[in-house]
């Protein structure tokens, strides 16, 4: 110790800086800071804050509405001038599905003077005779079977979740074929067996009620021969001569219907080649193909957006199991993805049970804020 510090009188020491409680001063910042912050956020109502905003003048006066009822919530600025498959305008080229103007009706004809709203009889524009019958076309005017013989909707609610609904096999049992018919709404689909009989007159029966309908076509499987979809099936080892004919004749055993959905046919969907010539031929002819979901390999969806098919695929596989119970919960499956997606798509059979608790659940599917449409009407989704 030095003697300074021994000699100098007490309190008369070295001179000490005085030490200010910075931490307690910057405590305070902070919380000043934190406690304007809320008080902002209280007062001023503006959730928004802080986003790009834009004010567009109202030209034309509506009445009851004013500059304030009117508000841009959200603008999401553009990469590449690309707004994104949902956003983009959707112009004719881009629509697929069907065409409901009164231009795809025959001179003289109209929604109005049509049993069921719907035509019962081939439309000469858009069918051609064949050595097996009736084959489709599209007519000089570009009018596919899919515009003439689609079930028109009402799209005036777009947000509300849509729900398809093919039933197959129809044709094939008499009992089941009229049950469908009777029991089940309009907008249900119906899918035709080929190797059906009476199909016209089921047909015509059918169409007056207002269904839209499709035709099934077997499709090889894995398992074949022997699991044998029936004759003419398409076989990927098909020439294309016999491809051809085999498929005119299966096209030609009904008329009326807007497409095709595949019977069987796991191995057929997985090969490109061959889904690629069957999509084409399709397409050729204006109708659309709508795949029954039995394939996880499927190669369906794919290949109809490189032919530019008009394409829907089913989601739910209704009476797997054909049980009450089973059939239950995958209709509550199936409103689970539409509600989503914003639409689904389920097939099933011509089953009593399953007919009987399709009619029960689409009772009251309204009232639960989903609108059953049909097949034609998923395509462009």
């Amino acid at each position: 110790m030095a003697s300074d510090d021994l000699s100098a009188p007490l309190g008369m020491g070295k001179r000490r800086l005085v030490r200010l409680p910075f931490g307690l001063i910057g405590s305070g910042i902070i919380s000043v800071v934190l406690m304007t912050g809320v008080i902002w956020m209280g007062v001023v109502d503006d959730p928004f804050g802080g986003e790009p905003t834009a004010v567009i003048p109202l030209e034309a006066t509506v009445e009851g509405v004013t500059q304030r009822d009117i508000e841009v919530v959200e603008i999401r600025p553009s990469l590449d001038n690309d707004l994104g498959p949902n956003m983009r305008p959707q112009t004719d080229l881009d629509r697929l599905g069907p065409r409901y103007e009164e231009t795809t009706f025959p001179p003289g004809v109209t929604r109005e003077n049509m049993s069921g709203g719907l035509l019962i009889n081939p439309d000469p524009r858009v069918s051609e005779r064949s050595d097996y019958g009736f084959l489709p076309k599209v007519s000089s005017a570009g009018i596919r079977p899919l515009d003439a013989y689609a079930r028109p909707f009402a799209s005036d609610f777009s947000s509300i979740p849509k729900i398809a609904v093919v039933v197959n096999g129809l044709g094939l049992s008499q009992t089941g074929t009229q049950a469908a018919i009777d029991r089940l709404p309009v907008d249900v689909t119906f899918g035709f067996a080929p190797y059906g009989t009476d199909l016209d007159r089921w047909m015509q029966r059918a169409r007056r009620k207002g269904h839209e309908l499709l035709l099934q076509i077997p499709l090889e499987p894995y398992d074949f021969p022997d699991n044998d979809p029936g004759p003419h099936t398409l076989l990927v080892s098909l020439q294309p001569v016999e491809m051809l004919d085999r498929l005119a004749w299966l096209l030609t055993r009904v008329t009326n219907y807007v497409g095709v959905i595949n019977d069987m046919g796991a191995r057929f969907t997985s090969t490109r080649p061959s889904m690629q010539f069957l999509l084409e031929k399709l397409q050729e002819r204006g109708l659309m193909y709508v795949d029954n979901g039995g394939s996880s390999r499927s190669l369906a969806q794919e290949v109809s957006e490189q032919t530019a098919t008009p394409y829907s695929g089913v989601d739910v596989v209704l009476d797997e199991v054909p049980r009450a119970n089973e059939i239950d919960a995958k209709l509550l499956q199936l409103e689970g993805i539409a509600r989503a997606r914003g639409y689904a798509v389920a097939s099933g059979s011509a089953l009593p049970v399953t007919i009987g608790r399709i009619e029960e659940w689409a009772r009251d599917l309204e009232e639960r804020g989903l609108q059953l449409v049909p097949v034609s009407a998923t395509i462009d989704r």
